[in-house]
């Protein structure tokens, strides 16, 4: 019996729910594919799966060998992957992810360049606040705020990402100008909202860190919604500086100077990060853009 076959499609049936769809991807019959799963229960002494007529589910060993077999592939598969393009062209499939802000103003532009740079590297990107793991989500490269993760990957911290409060000359002029946190909680507050929920506004009185967070008027994980309702003079917003910049320079949006200095965490690493596992790194494509964007990101921001 080929082992490592049959691991294949062991691993594709379960997270296809299907021996006719598993059979599908790997373009073999499915009463092909279903032997071999069978004789690798055989060998094992064991029944993985679960058989009827509409779905297939693991049985509870088969839960924990899928588990432990599905990593082991996975690492087989990138250390093949690294070895046959050691020393190559960067070229193929190179998965990133980031958080939306960040990739609508910044990454997105930069990886233009990258395309020009690497035209045979085709960008699967995908945008979202949501969290990701790397292996299991088949992100070759992942784009956060925040800390550096405990996951077993490399971070890399590519820029501050300190948050200002702001407001319109509309608002400032009919509520007044804040100058004290302590003043904020007669004001209207406008939330981002994270994975985590509303980022809360905090300052250190008297060594202790206290919320003086403003009534929330609108919380909403969609950041430009957000601004636009900020133009309109509906309240103060806290966001990362590099965001408001634009309207910062224009003058559409005014940064307020309030004492204590506001933040949105006590942690000083507070920033964005470039995250990849440590073995992909030989994988060409992933080495180009690591390179490029910590190049890049890192000397403009």
């Amino acid at each position: 019996m080929d082992q490592l076959r049959a691991l294949k499609y062991f691993i594709k049936v379960v997270e296809t729910g299907s021996f006719t769809k598993a059979a599908t991807l790997f373009s073999v019959p499915p009463s092909s594919l279903s032997r071999r799963v069978a004789d690798l229960e055989q060998s094992l002494g064991a029944t993985l799966l679960k058989r009827s007529t509409r779905v297939v589910n693991l049985t509870e060993i088969g839960q924990i060998y899928y588990q432990q077999v599905s990593e082991i592939v996975t690492q087989l598969e990138q250390s093949d992957e690294a070895v046959r393009s050691y020393q190559s062209t960067p070229m193929g499939v190179l998965h990133i992810s980031s958080m939306v802000g960040f990739g609508e103003r910044i990454l997105l532009p930069l990886l233009d360049e990258f395309s020009e740079l690497y035209p045979q590297v085709t960008l699967n990107v995908s945008l979202s606040d949501e969290l990701s793991t790397l292996g299991r989500d088949e992100v070759d490269i992942a784009i956060r705020g925040g800390y550096a993760p405990d996951e077993r990957v490399l971070a890399i911290k590519l820029m501050a990402n300190h948050f200002i409060p702001v407001a319109a000359p509309s608002y400032l002029e009919k509520y007044g100008i804040p100058v004290s946190a302590l003043e904020l909680k007669a004001h209207q507050g406008l939330y981002f909202k994270t994975p985590g929920g509303p980022t809360p506004w905090i300052c250190e009185i008297d060594g202790q860190w206290q919320d003086v967070s403003a009534v929330q008027a609108l919380v909403s994980n969609n950041g430009k919604w957000l601004v636009n309702k900020t133009l309109a003079g509906q309240g103060i917003l806290m966001m990362p500086r590099w965001v408001l910049s634009e309207y910062l320079e224009s003058g559409e949006l005014i940064e307020l100077n309030i004492e204590p200095t506001l933040s949105i965490t006590q942690n000083p690493n507070f920033g964005i990060y470039l995250l990849y596992q440590k073995q992909r790194y030989q994988v060409p494509k992933v080495k180009a853009a690591v390179d490029f964007l910590v190049a890049r990101v890192k000397g403009f921001y």
